[in-house]
């Protein structure tokens, strides 16, 4: 399994309103391993970055696009899931029975929902309350989508097992095709070596190694 490590801070350093400032990630090691192993078109850069200190996981995706497809008729399961988004599944193990799922967008939208293989999602569950935070930015050149997972929310759903949480890194590009609708490309750190896209299955999981 691919892995990433997240470096520890410390405790002190923790203050919610500084998670979109690039000094606050400064000790983190950057991932931009993400390839669409379905589209030959290459792919815009992605960088996600992860820290924890006891209380915490936090993570940041900064996507290098300026042309982001956001669907805005309501706030609905539909509406999320038709918007470019970034993605962190987390698993207990390879039987994916259950895992779990956070897709979030540019205005700070979450869809999380507990899954069971074969597709079957349960979008009435939600991630244990106040245990998980986000906020988003968009500039010019890039978005920005960052957050805070506590780590008792992680140890209460049996997410964390000797410093190793078993996560999928992903992203959805919606681009407008010919006939004018917006179609996705679906881009993920680990290849689960499949012929169509399909991010629900054991082989897109990698290893995140808490420092």
């Amino acid at each position: 399994m691919k892995e990433y490590h997240v470096e520890i801070i410390d405790k002190s350093q923790k203050n919610a309103s500084e998670i979109m400032d690039p000094v606050f990630w400064k000790k983190a090691n950057c991932l931009t391993d993400f390839t669409s192993p379905w589209n030959n078109h290459p792919v815009l850069k992605i960088e996600f970055r992860a820290l924890w200190d006891l209380d915490y996981l936090y993570f940041n995706f900064q996507v290098f696009d300026s042309e982001i497809y956001i669907d805005r008729k309501d706030n609905s399961t539909d509406s999320i899931c038709n918007s470019d988004r970034v993605e962190l599944f987390f698993r207990k193990n390879e039987k994916l029975s259950p895992y779990y799922c956070l897709e979030m967008d540019v205005d700070a939208r979450i869809l999380d929902f507990e899954a069971y293989p074969n597709w079957n999602f349960d979008y009435n569950w939600k991630w244990p309350e106040k245990q998980l935070e986000i906020q988003s930015v968009k500039g010019q050149k890039s978005f920005t989508v960052a957050g805070s997972i506590s780590i008792a929310s992680l140890k209460e759903l049996d997410l964390i097992h000797d410093n190793i949480i078993e996560a999928g890194v992903y992203r959805a590009k919606f681009s407008k095709d010919e006939s004018g609708n917006y179609e996705p490309t679906w881009i993920t750190w680990v290849d689960p070596n499949t012929a169509e896209p399909n991010f629900h299955i054991p082989s897109s999981f990698g290893k995140f190694i808490l420092k």
